[in-house]
């Protein structure tokens, strides 16, 4: 890879006619997974060893041409799961299901010198497949990729490519606020209201569960997921076009969702806006930071202090607008006071009252 390039991953759909073979593949892939996991439990039980990615390979050596795979394909399933067990320190990982209602949806990974883009295809182990080339493939050099299938039984081909970084113009110093009532406040008073995805879809999912339409849940499901992640995209976007800094507050998710904050929490995503913002300001050359957000909503960000006036806990969730006794200065809106003391911690300029 040339230094002055970026890396990012892009996504295109894959026309439903190439649906069958990608199928049969996936069944092959999860063949060599599962032969893998049984190999690799069995060397670790009955002699203590470890198998490598590279002692996978041995072991799968010749499997490609009797499953219909490229040799290639069958090399990364293997270093896949060596790498996967190594990350989750089991001795055996979950098997990968070619049927029945957990069946495991379709994965099959691709080196760079084995997939390549012709006559308005992707080509790959002696098959075209047509897609929707929203991105223009053929001006960008392929790195490692793979098919994926979601949850409606549709295939996509996902490959990282080299890029020159699009360095915007924007200068702006950012910090965000997340929440419930607006899923994000941005210090300059920008907002990205709560879209109530999930809410807005209940009823008609309750339908579709209720008679079983299984088809229609999945598609219910799909179209609440696609309408989140627009609008984290397109704000996420706005935001990096704009700004030369960004700063975010490290709200967890996956702590309030065990509460009866839970489908309020998932649906805002505020993991997925992090996630879109990290990755886009990588590529843009821009700082990104998440900063610990503890007693920002709590302190005044004009004089920095602590006051007692201040909303407190939960019962102080109600309290939108406050009145700072130290300084006299009135919060007309938390959020964005919140946003403006996570900016100044980014920036390592802890006001006073934040604690560490």
């Amino acid at each position: 890879m040339k230094p002055n390039l970026h890396t990012k991953t892009l996504n295109v759909r894959i026309r439903d006619k190439h649906a069958k073979v990608l199928r049969e593949w996936a069944w092959a892939v999860n063949q060599v997974w599962n032969y893998c996991n049984e190999l690799s439990f069995r060397s670790i039980s009955e002699r203590q060893t470890w198998l490598s990615g590279y002692d996978l390979q041995h072991y799968t050596k010749g499997a490609g041409k009797e499953l219909g795979l490229n040799s290639a394909t069958v090399q990364m399933v293997g270093h896949e799961y060596a790498l996967r067990r190594k990350q989750f320190k089991k001795n055996r990982l979950s098997w990968r299901k070619s049927g029945g209602v957990r069946r495991s949806l379709g994965w099959i990974p691709v080196r760079k010198d084995c997939i390549s883009f012709k006559h308005g295809c992707v080509y790959h182990n002696k098959q075209y497949f047509k897609v929707w080339d929203s991105y223009g493939l053929s001006q960008y050099p392929f790195r490692a990729g793979s098919f994926n299938e979601d949850s409606r039984g549709r295939w996509y081909f996902n490959v990282v490519v080299e890029c020159e970084p699009a360095i915007p113009a924007g200068q702006d110093k950012i910090g965000i606020d997340l929440g419930l009532k607006d899923t994000a406040t941005c210090s300059d008073g920008t907002k990205l209201e709560a879209g109530r995805f999930y809410r807005d879809q209940q009823e008609k999912l309750a339908v579709a569960q209720r008679a079983r339409k299984k088809k229609r849940v999945k598609t219910i499901h799909a179209k609440i997921a696609n309408r989140r992640k627009d609008a984290l995209h397109k704000f996420s976007r706005e935001l990096v076009n704009r700004s030369g800094e960004i700063y975010v507050g490290n709200v967890k998710s996956s702590s309030l969702a065990k509460t009866n904050m839970a489908k309020s929490v998932l649906d805002a995503g505020w993991y997925m806006l992090k996630t879109m913002l990290d990755y886009k300001c990588a590529h843009a050359g821009i700082v990104f930071k998440e900063v610990n957000e503890s007693y920002t909503t709590q302190t005044c960000s004009n004089c920095g202090a602590l006051p007692d006036s201040r909303p407190r806990g939960i019962a102080g969730l109600g309290i939108r607008e406050w009145t700072c006794c130290a300084c006299g200065v009135t919060h007309g809106d938390r959020d964005i006071n919140g946003a403006k003391n996570i900016l100044a911690v980014g920036h390592g300029r802890p006001v006073v009252g934040i604690r560490h």
